[in-house]
This record gives structure tokens, sequence and C-alpha cells, in this order.
């Protein structure tokens, strides 16, 4: 029993010690990916491979050259801090001399180290250097830049994500940046607010495209969140002005259109900030109506006025609020895209308009060079 009892003893302290030594190497592992933890195993590994690959070279020099160094060199540039490098730099400079000079003077044959060599490893150097010193500048180390921006574009597309309506209700968004990236200068912000009964929709266009209007589009979604449902709604797009005014910007300014809907009644206020207007499909004529609010851009001149145009939707109608990228571009005017739009959209009125936001910006605005954004809200017959 006595000897039963120490070696349960003892395998459970082996077992013990394994199960703390793996927590350490997967809680080192998640740091190091994450970019949170130091990057000595990386140099480790890299210091490793130069011996490594002159050993092959001097076997072999004409199937592994001596060019094979820039291969850790650019790793080291992806994966190392500058500080690192220097270190790593050293190691494969020796390595370049051990190889010149046991494969003789480079006029004597093929693979050996010529001038040309030491020009392309110093340039990958160098390049590697200056990758370096861009990430220990910005401070987010390159196996973390890739899961930031992740994290930035998921978080546009939760804060433009539409509450669920009660039933006879249907609504839809569609959105998609210029130039098939994964940042666009478009959002929309939407609450249910008045106890649920009133829903409020704001639908932006920041000034630029892509990558080049998402962090400020980013910015402009969190504050524009919080500020839905806080103010009363004609409260809404004047602080939303002023927001815009003291971010002081170059490219500060913006359109927008709030819908204030009461999903009871159907009765609906559009108050606009230089946006395109709105258009409502009138189930018992069959025929679009415009919906034009006045108002100048946000983040323009302060104490600017935005006046409020209203409306009802009644069973079987359609509202649409887009952005001028998908019926505006530099060979059509935006009459010309609001007409191919309306007849587009016809072709959903027998079937419903479910699934059409996206396909109606791939009808309407395909190939344009710009963002698109459709929201599409029906009340149900």
């Amino acid at each position: 029993m006595a000897r039963r009892r120490g070696a349960e003893t003892y395998t459970a302290r082996w077992r013990r010690s394994a199960h703390r030594v793996r927590i350490g190497l997967r809680r080192s592992g998640v740091d190091y990916f994450r970019g949170d933890g130091s990057d000595w195993i990386a140099l480790a590994g890299l210091l490793i491979i130069i011996p490594v690959i002159t050993c092959a070279t001097l076997l072999n020099p004409v199937w592994c050259s001596p060019t094979a160094l820039a291969l850790p060199i650019v790793a080291g540039g992806l994966l190392l801090r500058p500080a690192s490098l220097l270190s790593l730099y050293a190691t494969a400079a020796a390595a370049l001399i051990v190889e010149s000079l046991a494969l003789g003077p480079y006029a004597d044959g093929p693979a050996r180290v010529t001038p040309g060599t030491v020009l392309v490893v110093a340039a990958c150097g160098f390049f590697g250097l200056v990758l370096a010193q861009f990430r220990a500048r910005v401070g987010v180390p390159w196996r973390r830049g890739g899961t930031m921006l992740f994290d930035l574009r998921e978080r546009i597309r939760v804060q433009s994500a539409l509450p669920r309506l009660p039933e006879g209700w249907h609504r839809e968004m569609a959105l998609r940046p210029a130039g098939g990236q994964s940042f666009s200068g478009d959002f929309v912000v939407a609450a249910r607010t008045n106890g649920g009964r009133t829903l409020e929709v704001v639908l932006t266009d920041v000034s630029g495209k892509g990558m080049d209007a998402g962090s400020r589009a980013l910015l402009l979604s969190g504050a524009f969140g919080g500020l839905l449902g806080s103010l009363p709604p004609h409260g809404f797009l004047p602080a939303a002005n002023g927001y815009l005014l003291r971010q002081d910007w170059d490219e500060g300014f913006a359109t927008s259109i709030h819908l204030v809907l009461d999903l009871e009644s159907g009765d609906y206020e559009l108050l606009s900030a230089g946006h395109p207007p709105a258009l409502q499909l009138h189930a018992g004529s069959g025929r679009w109506e415009e919906k034009m609010a006045e108002g100048p851009l946000l983040g323009v001149y302060d104490g600017a006025q935005f006046d409020a145009v209203k409306g009802s939707l009644a069973p079987g109608d359609v509202l649409m609020l887009f952005t001028d990228g998908l019926v505006e571009a530099s060979d059509r005017e935006i009459e010309e895209g609001i007409d191919r739009l309306t007849g587009e959209a016809d072709r959903y009125v027998a079937t419903g308009f479910e699934g059409a936001a996206w396909h109606l910006i791939e009808a309407c605005a395909k190939d344009v060079n710009d963002d698109r954004a459709l929201l599409l809200l029906s009340r149900r017959a």
C-alpha cells in the first residue's frame, strides 16, 4: 500500500509538472503571436537556421546558393524588433564571410559569393530594418496588426447591424466598399427608442472612400451610436454637426440622413444633411416618390438648421435610403442614377424585397469606384 501511494504521488507530481510546462508554453506562444511577448523564440530559431543554410551552401553551393541567407533576413524583418535584428544581421554577415572564404574567389566557378550576392543580402537587410523600425514606431507588431484591422472591421459591421423589427416589417442593409476593400466610409447606426415603438436609423457617408475614410467612419459610427437615442430626434444632426466641427479634420465633412419611423402607425420623419433623397414606393399607385429633406453638410459651419420632411408607410410600401456612390458617377448625373435604381427595384415589387439590397447594388453600381450603401425598409401588406 505504501509503495502504491508513493507511486501515485510521484505520478501525480509528474502530471502536474507536465501540465504546468504545457500551460506555460501555450501562454508564451499566445503572447508571441498576439505581439505581447518577447521575440527571443523567433530570434533563436533564425540564429539556428543561418548555420544550417551556411553548411548546406558549403556542401552543395549549386543547389543552395549563398543568396539563401536573404531568407532568414527577410523573416527577421517581419518577426523581430530592430535591436534583435542587429544580432541576426551580424550572424548573417559572419556566415557570408565564411562562405566567401570557403568557396574561394567568385571567378573560379558557379555559386560563388559575388558582389551581387552581398548586395542582395544587404538590400534585404535594409528593407527588413525599415519595416521593423516602422512597426516599432507604430507600436503594433505585424502579427497583431492584421488582428487589429480585423477587429476594427468587425466593430464597424456590428455597429451597422439593424435591430429586429416587429411582425409586419422587413429591413435589410447592403454595403460595398470601394475597390473591394474591407473598410468603407459609409456606415449605418440604428436603434429602437421610445420603448421600442420608434426606429431611428442614420445612414452616413464620410468624405473619402475605402481605407482613407475607414478610420474616420469608425470614429464617427461610435460617436453617432452614442448620440442616437440619447437626444430628441431633431437634436441629433445638430449634435453630430458640432462633433465634426470639433474634430477639425482637413477633410472633415460628411452627409447623413436620419430616419425616425413609428413602427405602429408607419408615420416617419426624414432629416438630411446634404444627403441624397430617400425613395418611397407607394403600393397603391406603384410609383416611386423622392423624399428630399433640407440641410447642409455635416462639419461645414456651426449653427446649421435641418428641416424635416414627413411621410407615412402604408402596408406594401417600401422606403430606400442610399449613399451617392449608388446613384452618382463621373459619367452620369444623380437623376439618371435614381431612375436606374427605381427601374431595377421595380423588378422586386411582385416577389417582395427580401434579399434585394445586395442585388440592387450589383445591378446599379457594380463597378463604381466608390463606397455604396443601400438600406431597405418595407411594410408587408
